[in-house]
């Protein structure tokens, strides 16, 4: 379904409209969440869900106004509510919340106001400090576990492949998993610390693969299944419940 409309010579506000400028309105289907922005690179007016945070994103170009953007969310209303309403929960890393941790489902329990460290037993995530930063410091925990675990994993494959990875970071992207820089940096979702091991394995395998073919043609591939047994199985998982891992936290 098409999702985009010629820009309309109405000028807004550019910087405020570029930072992203957000509000709830009542469309068709019920009150949605939608956010502005403005980009000098685009050349329609288009919107997308930002399966994140659950919004509508509604991006203008320079010369596009609001009313474009009001006709395109109203033309394609039915779309935008399947698309909402297909969304997984939303979970907050809170007290009590179930969160996944290397597929495997843990409990965050706040555990007193000692100082403010996280660790995990057996299948509970324990928290401890004050609780008005406890969010902050399980997502400071699953940050520094991704970067550990996808470190290890690019060293070992990085090996069997000999190439070399000039650095491995972990980021919070909506679109990427993992992705290779011209200078031979790696960058991987911290939420796959959340997927299952073989799902990070493949992770991994494909982004080392790059440090050697900077495509995906058949040597690229031919390289990933050398790395990872787990490709197939993998991204049909990521598919499936992928989703579901930019909803947590």
């Amino acid at each position: 379904m098409p999702k985009r409309l010629p820009g309309a010579a109405q000028n807004v506000n550019l910087d405020r409209m570029e930072r992203g400028n957000c509000e709830t309105l009542a469309l068709p289907s019920g009150p949605a969440r939608i956010e502005w922005r403005r980009s000098r690179r685009a050349r329609r007016v288009s919107l997308r869900i930002d399966p994140r945070g659950g919004a509508v994103v509604v991006t203008l170009p320079p010369r596009a106004g609001r009313t474009a953007g009001m006709a395109l969310l109203m033309n394609h209303a039915d779309w935008v509510a399947a698309r909402l309403a297909a969304l997984p929960v939303a979970v907050v890393f809170a007290d009590g919340a179930a969160v996944p941790l290397h597929g495997a489902e843990h409990r965050i329990r706040h555990v007193g106001p000692a100082r403010g460290t996280v660790w995990v037993e057996g299948d509970e995530i324990l928290v401890a400090g004050d609780p008005a930063f406890l969010a902050r410091r399980v997502a400071d925990f699953f940050r520094a576990e991704a970067r550990r675990r996808f470190s290890e994993l690019v060293a070992s494959k990085a090996a069997a492949a000999a190439v070399t990875a000039r650095r491995v970071s972990v980021k919070d992207t909506n679109s990427r998993w993992g992705s290779c820089a011209a200078d031979r940096s790696l960058a991987f979702s911290w939420r796959l610390v959340m997927a299952p091991p073989h799902v990070q394995d493949y992770v991994a395998a494909h982004e080392v693969a790059h440090l050697r073919h900077m495509n995906h043609g058949p040597r690229f591939w031919a390289l990933v299944h050398e790395l990872t047994p787990h490709a197939a199985s993998a991204m049909a998982w990521l598919r499936e419940e992928g989703p579901r891992l930019l909803r947590v936290g």
